[in-house]
């Protein structure tokens, strides 16, 4: 198996059609690639983000299908902006059914350079917003019987990646957040998943960290010797956020192929 290999058609789901579905961290990379999968699956999406230019180039993009996507510019560190986003995607679409918990930033650290101020800023960005976001959207969820939310972990912490103390401590926790809210809300028909992404080829992973020694690198430690595109993240979350994935809920589902 290579980069080049054909890749197959992917699955449409009838049951994603008309839903109204939220993606933070929607403007670029994986969450793009998310927008794109829901917006052509025939949903409503909208998606939050700070990355202006990014974001509405994606609009403008996906113009063309039946429900063409939203941008609202929302800081997600902000809770009481993050709360009057919420309230102004409801006013937009209606209740939110689907919640991708996306957003995140893996800034890289050493150990003895964090201060507390910058653990503070690195829990609002990659950990404390998917509470307050999944807060946002549980009463709608629970007054229509169900939903579907998807939140982001992360490979590096089950790696034990060096210069991600901070995020790793996030990426974890995020873990144990999904865990805890399935079975909090599971009596209300609302399903928590969490994806575990690999190492993702985005842009700005490329940008910040290729080489040929880590693409090597990389490959040598995943069971399937070609790289995790941003479509194959997305294609899971499709899964976990339609009908067919109905009992699954409480767990981690990785696309990171094989890595170990």
């Amino acid at each position: 198996m290579n980069d080049t290999a054909p890749r197959t058609h992917s699955a449409v789901y009838p049951s994603l059609r008309g839903k109204r579905v939220v993606v933070t961290g929607g403007g670029s990379g994986i969450g793009a690639a998310i927008v794109s999968a829901f917006a052509r699956q025939g949903a409503h999406v909208c998606f939050l983000d700070i990355a202006d230019e990014e974001s509405r180039d994606l609009e403008r993009t996906l113009a063309n299908v039946a429900f063409p996507p939203r941008f609202f510019r929302c800081d997600l560190r902000d809770l009481e902006a993050l709360r009057a986003t919420f309230a102004r995607v409801a006013d937009a679409m209606g209740s939110v059914q689907v919640l991708v918990n996306n957003a995140a930033n893996d800034d890289r650290h050493i150990l003895e350079d964090v201060t507390p101020a910058y653990w503070d800023d690195r829990l609002a960005v990659n950990l404390r917003h998917l509470f307050f976001c999944v807060q946002a959207v549980t009463p709608g969820m629970k007054a229509a019987g169900g939903g579907a939310i998807v939140n982001f972990g992360s490979v590096s912490w089950h790696l034990a990646m060096a210069g991600l103390s901070v995020y790793q401590t996030a990426k974890a926790g995020i873990e144990g957040m999904t865990r805890a809210m399935a079975r909090e809300l599971g009596e209300h028909g609302i399903r928590v998943t969490c994806v575990v992404p690999g190492g993702v080829r985005t842009p700005r992973q490329m940008r910040l960290w290729h080489t040929p020694d880590e693409e090597a690198r990389i490959l040598s430690q995943q069971c399937l010797k070609a790289r995790v595109e941003p479509d194959d993240v997305a294609s899971l979350v499709l899964f976990l956020a339609s009908d067919d994935a109905r009992m699954c809920t409480a767990h981690e589902y990785f696309v990171d192929a094989g890595w170990r």
